[in-house]
């Protein structure tokens, strides 16, 4: 039998996973709007999506966010309903024979930058900026970059004091290592520049087809983080 998840969305094919849950699409069973799913244990243990449904739903109305159509918990799982969106901009660089042209690195930075100080203007930083997270849209909006999977997104400003958080040190890695910041992988608190610094490491991928700390093999993911560290603080600017 055909699953419905809140009332009305009748789940089909899994498309995706994201940092937390698995993504599908889904059909609205009345207007046959087609939607995508994203889908999490609660029993989890730590669950992320309702932490990502409040992030979306404060960033409603942001060119290139995602809208909501629904959220809540079905059965023994968190749900979260919203747009269905296009490839990602790493599906289309894969598509492209890993090469973008300048101008293409530059529209694509123009939209990225600007959907980053959206996101930084609503007093969050998002952490995992990567190719996999950027997604242009569909139809009349396909040449629009929308941002996605704010599962590791978190406030940079005290809600109410509007204080900057304190600075930090011996922090985990948060994020994907190869487009971390310096300071993510020498364990200090994120903040504004941090997402900057990696958006920057996305562009030089998209331009040179590949990063100079790519590809490097070690017996565990705490000797790779640390090669990709070391490769990375190493690395003259002239190189990249």
């Amino acid at each position: 039998m055909d699953r419905i998840v809140g009332s009305k969305y009748k789940l089909g094919r899994k498309i995706g996973s994201g940092s937390f849950g698995e993504i599908y699409l889904a059909t609205h069973v009345d207007t046959y709007e087609i939607v995508a799913v994203k889908i999490e244990n609660s029993k989890t243990n730590h669950p992320q999506l309702l932490y990502e449904a409040k992030l979306y739903n404060a960033l409603q109305g942001g060119t290139g966010i995602a809208n909501i159509k629904w959220c809540g918990i079905d059965g023994e799982e968190n749900v979260l309903v919203i747009d269905l969106l296009g490839p990602s901009l790493e599906d289309l660089f894969v598509y492209c024979g890993r090469r973008f042209s300048l101008k293409t690195v530059l529209m694509l930075a123009d939209q990225m930058i600007t959907r980053i100080e959206f996101l930084h203007s609503k007093g969050y930083l998002h952490r995992d900026i990567k190719p996999d997270n950027f997604l242009m849209g569909l139809g009349r909006k396909a040449n629009q970059v929308y941002i996605i999977d704010f599962g590791l997104a978190k406030r940079y400003r005290d809600s109410t004091t509007n204080r900057h958080i304190p600075y930090r040190e011996n922090k985990n890695l948060t994020g994907t290592a190869r487009y971390a910041s310096c300071n993510t992988h020498l364990g200090i608190e994120q903040s504004r520049r941090d997402d900057l610094e990696s958006i920057g490491y996305v562009l030089l991928y998209f331009l040179r087809g590949s990063l100079p700390w790519q590809g490097l093999k070690a017996a565990t993911k705490k000797q790779k983080y640390d090669k990709i560290s070391e490769k990375k603080l190493s690395t003259p600017i002239e190189v990249v």
